[in-house]
């Protein structure tokens, strides 16, 4: 079994449920399909505008049995017409400067993308 933790954008924290995160990471599907065997989550954490105050919360995540840590599709891609994503115009700016902070703050693979990923996107791995 591999433990995922999950950063979220602040922007749609009131939105989205992160009911498609979930079934892709139960499923191992969209950007959870590195792992081969049983995924279960170990936290969901909100990103913060301060990026010390959001690796806090990664160390917690990794204290709760993280094994790694993946930020949401929406934080580097935007839904365009017809609900297909695209890359670029995500809600964090900065997302591969947080992966790779999040991957040596923690020691943990740090993976860009969840469900929703954009067509031909393979997910992005930071690692410490």
């Amino acid at each position: 079994m591999t433990a995922i933790g999950l950063l979220r954008c602040p922007e749609n924290e009131t939105k989205c449920p992160l009911t498609n995160c979930f079934r892709s990471l139960f499923s191992r599907q969209q950007g959870f399909t590195r792992y081969d065997e049983h995924t279960d989550l170990a936290g969901v954490f909100t990103i913060q505008s301060d990026m010390d105050a959001t690796l806090d919360l990664a160390k917690i995540l990794q204290a709760k049995g993280a094994e790694a840590i993946h930020v949401v599709t929406c934080a580097f891609a935007h839904k365009g017409e017809g609900k297909t994503w695209h890359l670029e115009n995500g809600f964090i700016s900065n997302v591969d400067d947080l992966c790779a902070a999040i991957s040596q703050a923690t020691g943990l693979p740090c993976v860009k993308g969840s469900a929703h990923l954009p067509q031909g996107y393979i997910p992005e791995v930071f690692r410490p």
